[in-house]
């Protein structure tokens, strides 16, 4: 196979994987297996931070609004993925929840 051809074939495959890797968790993941799922990996199972920042108690995320989490959530600032829409409003929920609870707010 050409090389050129051989680039784009891999370059496709690449995009086809990872597309089908952002499809988002199930619709019934909620709290804490959805942050194990989809936040633990950068924010550390105990939220102590790692790849991204810590989100436990004293960290900046606790000085956050509800709302605000959600927007980052969404938007993904920084080198953070963005999430979109990939999440419903009881998920997202859910997540403020399991994050807040863990805070101590």
């Amino acid at each position: 196979m050409h090389t050129c051809t051989m680039r784009r074939t891999v370059a496709a495959v690449l995009a086809v994987l990872t597309v089908a890797g952002c499809s988002g968790p199930a619709d019934d993941v909620f709290g804490a297996d959805l942050y194990s799922s989809s936040c633990a990996h950068c924010h550390g199972s105990d939220l102590a931070g790692g790849i991204g920042p810590p989100l436990g108690p004293g960290s900046n995320a606790a000085t956050l609004t509800d709302q605000q989490i959600i927007g980052v959530i969404r938007i993904g600032p920084g080198a953070m993925t963005s999430f979109g829409n990939r999440f419903t409003e009881a998920q997202l929920d859910s997540l403020v929840d399991f994050l807040r609870t863990e805070q101590g707010s």
